[in-house]
């Protein structure tokens, strides 16, 4: 992409990755950014509330399956650059119930590729040009590893084992296959997993987090010797700018920190960061509540990322270390209560 997007049209843009997407793009460019959300249970406003007014911002409630609202968007905004996050994407709902992530993950990614390509073929050979289409991703796509395996990275072969990666490894061939065969300028990325700011609390930071503050255990599946790459989102951000601007056309990148840590070293980081910034009303250790829970039906064991090609092609690397990252995240929640509150009262207390 020669010259900075002109219209930019997000999907999913009210979740977690893609509220933080928008907040960067808003400061890093002149575009003007569309938010397309379905609002499904982790899509949240609250997390927008703060740029809603923004002259450059504009949301449309609506979902990536329907095929004349997605017609109705291009049409009007004309987007240079489509950044795809819609998806279901928490790995225990998708044990108990898989339909919905097929219908969002592979059905509405196929109805939106259909729809961007029609799109597309009416464009000028300059507009053309400029069009890109980034489909943000998971490492999940690529299975578990043993200790002893080399990390992830764009030639690992596809062996997902949720019915949630197993989506999101469909959406990831269609998307493919839509450059190949039909000639839709694409990238993928694959990225570790993310915390930060605004993480809906069901995943294991922000629930961890959750339960301190309310004085209740903190599950860790198994023996929590599960390892995962960790990734602060606004780097997963600044990765995907870099991605969309001067990525090569057909490519994959996979993102990720290069910092390894298993489940239940990750939680006594976390417990230690608690201790000094909200401790316990009695005084004890934060840590001390953390209980073994029955382990999650085929847990991989072990994620990891070499992130060699996205650092020497394009210059990216994560600037936030992990306990600072965790830091700032803590402080973030202990301040933002209000954003919160009303999800695990509503919903996840209930749920977890």
């Amino acid at each position: 992409m020669q010259d900075h997007p002109q219209n930019i049209l997000v999907t999913g843009g009210a979740g977690f990755i893609g509220s933080s997407l928008i907040r960067y793009l808003l400061e890093k460019t002149t575009a003007l950014v569309i938010n397309l959300d379905a609002l499904t249970y982790a899509g949240n406003l609250a997390s927008l509330a703060d740029i809603e007014t923004h002259p450059s911002y504009r949301f449309v409630h609506g979902d990536i399956n329907d095929a004349s609202l997605l017609a109705d968007i291009l049409a009007k905004h004309r987007p240079s650059l489509i950044m795809h996050l819609a998806a279901e994407s928490h790995v225990d709902r998708s044990i108990s119930g898989a339909a919905e992530f097929i219908r969002t993950n592979v059905c509405g990614t196929y109805v939106l590729l259909d729809e961007c390509l029609r799109f597309y073929r009416a464009l000028t050979v300059s507009e053309k040009e400029q069009f890109r289409f980034v489909h943000i991703s998971t490492d999940e796509v690529h299975g578990s590893l043993e200790r002893e395996d080399a990390p992830f990275s764009e030639s690992t072969r596809y062996a997902p084992r949720s019915p949630y990666s197993a989506t999101k490894a469909a959406s990831d061939h269609l998307v493919r296959a839509w450059y190949y065969t039909y000639g839709l300028p694409i990238i993928v990325s694959n990225c570790s997993n993310n915390y930060g700011p605004r993480h809906y609390p069901e995943k294991l930071i922000p629930l961890a987090l959750m339960k301190m503050l309310h004085g209740e255990n903190i599950p860790l599946y198994g023996n929590g010797t599960q390892i995962r790459d960790w990734l602060h989102v606004d780097d997963h951000c600044a990765a995907l700018w870099e991605i969309a601007c001067r990525g090569r056309i057909g490519e994959s990148y996979i993102i990720g920190s290069g910092r390894e840590i298993c489940n239940r070293d990750l939680l006594q980081l976390l417990c230690s960061i608690m201790d000094e910034l909200a401790p316990r009303a009695d005084a004890a250790c934060h840590q001390e509540s953390i209980v073994s829970v029955t382990d999650r039906p085929g847990h991989d064991a072990r994620y990891a990322i070499d992130a060699t090609k996205l650092r020497s092609d394009l210059a990216w690397q994560p600037n936030i270390p992990l306990e600072e990252g965790l830091r700032t995240t803590v402080r973030w929640y202990l301040d933002h209560r209000a954003w919160w509150q009303p999800l695990w009262e509503n919903q996840v207390a209930r749920a977890l």
